[in-house]
């Protein structure tokens, strides 16, 4: 008869788990279970996306994507409405170009686009040769200064300690000190 009843529970508890709208994990607790749903322009905007206005040169347009994809993310936009949700947020020069594409290409062709195109064709817009030349040459004299730097330190240390740092030809400060330390 305790068989019989346990058996009785056991059937009931599977009927309840397998029944569709139970979400009860065989503890009597309820799962927090959240329907995905797709997200719409509001929840984008909530997501505080940033606006392109093409006035600041490659770092903007850099910080832009970056937000952007973070935006994606977050708000779960689909892959349908990347384009016309991140286009909403283009500005003076930027909106103007967006505009003439459209007309160019017609709407529904232009809202076809995927992200990894929008980027593309909006980084050949706007990231000039020239623009991204100087930050390489910014980058470089950086880096020489850097080296110039470990060259003065190393240069200021104790003959015995300068010979074993030398020798293990330290790329950065960081790495010179930590050398000297050891």
């Amino acid at each position: 008869m305790i068989n019989q009843g346990v058996t009785a529970a056991l059937a009931a508890r599977d009927a309840n788990t397998n029944d569709v709208d139970n979400h009860n994990l065989g503890t009597g607790a309820r799962r927090n279970e959240r329907a995905t749903r797709e997200c719409t322009y509001p929840d984008f905007m909530k997501c505080q996306p940033l606006n392109f206005k093409c006035t600041e040169g490659v770092v903007e347009l850099t910080q832009w994507i970056e937000k952007m994809e973070t935006v994606f993310c977050i708000s779960n936009c689909s892959v349908e409405n990347q384009i016309k949700f991140s286009t909403s947020t283009l500005l003076g020069n930027a909106l103007t170009w967006w505009n003439s594409h459209v007309r160019i290409v017609a709407n529904d062709i232009a809202y076809a686009m995927i992200w990894t195109e929008l980027k593309k064709k909006i980084t050949n817009k706007y990231c000039l040769r020239t623009e991204i030349k100087k930050l390489k040459v910014k980058l470089w004299e950086l880096k020489v200064k850097e080296s110039d730097k470990i060259e003065k330190y190393v240069g200021s240390l104790p003959d015995m300690i300068h010979r074993s740092v030398v020798a293990s030809k330290p790329k950065t400060m960081q790495e010179a000190t930590e050398m000297q330390s050891n």
